[in-house]
């Protein structure tokens, strides 16, 4: 079989699923238990957190451990959103773009209907958001609400990447928090929190060769959430529940392992992707090329069809499952 998913999620690395099965049968306490063997697991957490921050420019207490993606976006827009909201009792304005993954159109689109000012910003025809674009939407809302805007490192479908260096330095200037799910992009291509000038950012493993069901959100020690899930003390009052040390540690090494070997991937990466592209429009006349390849993931090829709407996507992925090849036609994530 032919995998080409791996934008919706990837296979274990053996070095990631030895590190997990260790960890599961070793160190086996809570992470919260003073006694000795609780203390190893929070030895074990201590050291993934240093390890994850140092990946990513960042301090190890702004290094929140969640279950994905998924949790780390919601923790960013709707605890944001909610502090600001339990603070001034106004709703912060939002700002993102109708391109963004739907873990955070979805959660943007709830606080939308609870009365927050939401504006969607205009991307190109790759999904590249410009800085002048977001100028544009942020213009006339004021500082005093608090604005957030979200905006992702690279797009899930097209590979298409946003120059969130400057989107985040107009954020600021305009005094707006930002926030960028860098989920597709972390481990494929350099991220660090400083560099980029983002205030909070999402990962998760299961995109890196890690497991599912852990991710995590850097969170600037210069801002507040309020946590979605209450219960314990874990993870600095910021996100209740015991932690799934096994999980995280392997989170810890699949990250490793993919920002160590970052540029011999990349550059394997994108020669294979070169290969189909040019294999593809050598045989096919009717398609075409979506993704942005001078300002894109190297592992994400995007193409569409000549009259694509009268084409059977459904179909045309099965046909080559059916051949030993899997793909996807958009988003795997929003799938049932």
């Amino acid at each position: 079989m032919i995998y080409l998913d791996n934008s919706a999620t990837t296979p274990l690395a053996p070095e990631v699923r030895a590190r997990v099965e260790e960890s599961a049968r070793d160190v086996y306490g809570n992470a919260s238990s003073v006694h000795r063997i609780g203390q190893r697991a929070r030895v074990v957490l201590d050291e993934a957190r240093e390890s994850i921050a140092r990946l990513v420019g960042a301090e190890p207490r702004e290094i929140i451990f969640v279950s994905g993606g998924t949790e780390a976006d919601n923790s960013a827009i709707k605890g944001y959103a909610f502090a600001v909201r339990a603070e001034t009792n106004c709703w912060p304005t939002i700002i993102t773009a109708h391109s963004e993954h739907h873990a955070v159109l979805a959660p943007v689109e709830m606080l939308s209907r609870m009365g927050a000012d939401v504006r969607y910003v205009d991307v190109d025809s790759t999904g590249i958001v410009h800085p002048d674009a977001l100028r544009r939407a942020l213009a006339d809302v004021d500082a005093a609400t608090r604005p957030i805007v979200s905006l992702m490192h690279a797009n899930n479908e097209t590979g298409a990447v946003n120059p969130i260096a400057e989107l985040a330095a107009v954020a600021r200037e305009l005094g707006a928090v930002f926030h960028s799910d860098a989920v597709q992009s972390f481990g494929k291509i350099p991220v660090n929190v400083r560099e980029l000038g983002v205030d909070m950012m999402s990962l998760s493993a299961h995109k890196i060769h890690g497991p599912r069901g852990v991710g995590a959100l850097y969170l600037s020690k210069q801002i507040e959430i309020e946590p979605l899930i209450h219960g314990g003390a874990q993870e600095r009052n910021r996100r209740g529940g015991t932690e799934a040390v096994e999980l995280v540690a392997g989170f810890d090494v699949a990250a490793q392992l993919a920002v160590r070997s970052l540029d011999e991937n990349a550059a394997r990466m994108s020669q294979l992707r070169e290969r189909l592209r040019t294999g593809l429009l050598s045989s096919i006349d009717a398609v075409h090329v979506i993704t942005p390849l001078a300002q894109s993931l190297p592992n994400i090829l995007s193409i569409t069809f000549d009259d694509a709407a009268s084409l059977d996507g459904e179909a045309l992925i099965v046909g080559m499952d059916l051949r030993g090849v899997a793909v996807s036609n958009g988003s795997a994530c929003t799938s049932g």
